[in-house]
């Protein structure tokens, strides 16, 4: 399997590529491609064409869950491929409205509609084989009691009423290698523990040997200092924290993690 890192909040130097505060991956897995989130623009495109790879041929998108910075790029997608028919896999409620406490829109900009026609769209709470060595984990139980507790913003339910948003859609992917699993994340809203505690559960007795993505740890603390006992309980061999990870996070997590770097045109071989 090859990871290419399509957009981040930072680029790697000498590279040229652009970045922004937003997600987009590249997996490929023999002949299926997997793009696991469409950044805030256009930005993912762009960088594909400057890296050489051709998005024409992506057979999958997988949504993280339905935030703008994670979803924003799916319109220009689409117009950029008007020809391509995609499989589009996320948990049910990722196109739902979304608005911040100031009552700014954060959710999807293209709706399910409009995602139904130009995709094969697969809403599913159940963890789903995407590939060979690749599952999406479905809807993510909240186990722990220090993770997913606060609400971000309000999103329309399926009432039709403005509630809490503790991201319910929020998901990640499962990458089976010869070492073990390698867990790629968005935004990691549902708690990053729980993310790996569902990977546990659905491949028992398979190391978790390394994780890619943000976090959503925006500060030290509480939660940011369990994260870290539980992350140190697996036997990582890498760690890449991105995107909603705080550099003090970062710093803290370096003293006894294997913790890497992670920008635009980064590459992984797994």
């Amino acid at each position: 399997m090859k990871l290419t890192v399509l957009v981040d909040n930072a680029a790697i130097i000498d590279r040229y590529f652009l970045a922004e505060p937003a997600v987009s991956y590249l997996l490929e897995d023999g002949g299926t491609r997997i793009l696991l989130d469409t950044g805030y623009s256009d930005v993912f495109l762009k960088n594909a064409r400057a890296m050489g790879i051709d998005l024409s041929r992506v057979t999958d998108i997988v949504l993280s869950h339905g935030h703008n910075d994670h979803t924003g790029g799916l319109a220009a997608y689409f117009a950029a491929f008007p020809q391509t028919r995609v499989r589009l896999t996320a948990c049910p409620g990722v196109f739902a409205p979304r608005r911040d406490d100031a009552g700014l829109s954060i959710g999807s900009p293209l709706t399910q509609e409009a995602a139904c026609a130009r995709a094969e769209v697969r809403l599913s709470d159940e963890p789903v084989r995407l590939s060979e060595h690749v599952t999406f984990l479905g809807r993510i139980p909240r186990r722990t009691d220090f993770e997913a507790r606060t609400p971000i913003g309000v999103r329309l339910d399926d009432d039709g009423q403005w509630t809490g948003d503790l991201l319910p859609d929020d998901s990640a992917l499962a990458l089976e290698t010869a070492e073990g699993l390698f867990l790629l994340l968005g935004c990691s809203h549902s708690g990053v523990c729980n993310i790996v505690l569902q990977a546990q559960a659905l491949f028992p007795g398979v190391p978790v040997r390394g994780l890619l993505g943000g976090m959503h740890l925006m500060r030290l603390g509480a939660q940011a200092e369990k994260t870290v006992e539980f992350l140190r309980t697996l036997p990582l061999t890498a760690l890449y924290p991105s995107h909603c990870t705080a550099f003090a996070v970062r710093a803290q997590m370096a003293q006894t993690l294997p913790v890497q770097d992670v920008g635009v045109g980064m590459t992984l071989e797994l």
